[in-house]
């Protein structure tokens, strides 16, 4: 256990037994907190790592952020002329061109404590939340969101209008994992602590979470709550088990996700509903 996770874990047992908060928190109460900000923001510390084949939470560094809620008090801030209120203020940003990253003007927010790697393009609007990791050379377009802790990977392109959910409670579980050198398309939705694997291409307006079902017919099976590596994912429907119903015809449909392997062409319309009914 490093210093600083000691010491937030310290202060997480001292705040969930209301022995501090925000009007008894001293000075090296908020010396920690800061230094727990900038190690994120320097991606030192992560909200979620991948131990063997699977993502696990730090819990630590998720009492982290809610201590800076809880510990702090809102104060009213400037930014580009809008005055706002929160317990933060943004991400100092001056350092993104140093490292060769770009975050464009009227919209674009990072909010303090989210990493931002190298060679990132931030286009606005966008808004980056708290604990939120965001690997070298990854594009956040127009008009994405991504969520507190979501660990997005290097070379990932999100396209615009994407929305990557956010994880921070219960400290336990996972936040949205988006790994290396995957495609999003346009409109996506990624919520729920849903994990999609690397070099995997997704297709506009796709739907990733645990209560819809992947097909992946790489592997031949159903499974939930994550993308494997290497896929091609699009939206489809399939039969609900409402089936008829006297208020429509033709039956019920529910969304599902197919997976298939990248090498592969995308099926034809009636190969895929073939795929889907074997």
């Amino acid at each position: 256990m490093s210093a600083l996770e000691s010491e937030i874990s310290e202060l997480w047992t001292q705040y969930q037994n209301d022995a501090i908060d925000a009007g008894t928190a001293g000075e090296d109460e908020y010396a920690t907190l800061e230094a727990f900000l900038d190690s994120l923001e320097d991606g030192e510390v992560r909200a979620a790592e991948k131990q063997g084949d699977s993502w696990e939470a730090n819990e630590w560094v998720k009492q982290g952020i809610l201590l800076n809620f809880g510990l702090r008090s809102i104060q009213q801030y400037e930014h580009g002329g809008t005055t706002y209120n929160d317990v933060l203020p943004l991400a100092d940003s001056s350092e993104y061109g140093d490292r060769g990253s770009r975050n464009t003007p009227d919209g674009t927010v990072v909010r303090q404590g989210a990493h931002i790697g190298s060679d990132c393009i931030m286009m606005s609007p966008s808004f980056v939340n708290i604990g939120a990791h965001v690997g070298d050379g990854t594009l956040v377009d127009s008009c994405d969101t991504v969520g507190s802790c979501a660990q997005i990977g290097d070379n990932v392109k999100l396209g615009a209008n994407t929305l990557i959910g956010g994880v921070l409670e219960p400290v336990e579980n996972a936040p949205v994992i988006v790994e290396d050198n995957v495609s999003l398309g346009a409109g996506c939705r990624v919520t729920s602590g849903f994990v999609v694997g690397e070099n995997s291409v997704v297709g506009e307006n796709t739907l990733l979470t645990p209560r819809i079902p992947v097909y992946d017919l790489v592997e031949e099976e159903v499974i939930y709550g994550e993308l494997p590596a290497d896929r091609r994912a699009f939206t489809r429907f399939v039969e609900s088990s409402i089936s008829d119903h006297d208020l429509f015809d033709g039956g019920a449909y529910k969304p599902a996700v197919v997976a298939t392997d990248l090498e592969t062409e995308t099926l034809e319309a009636t190969e895929r509903e073939d795929a889907l009914r074997e």
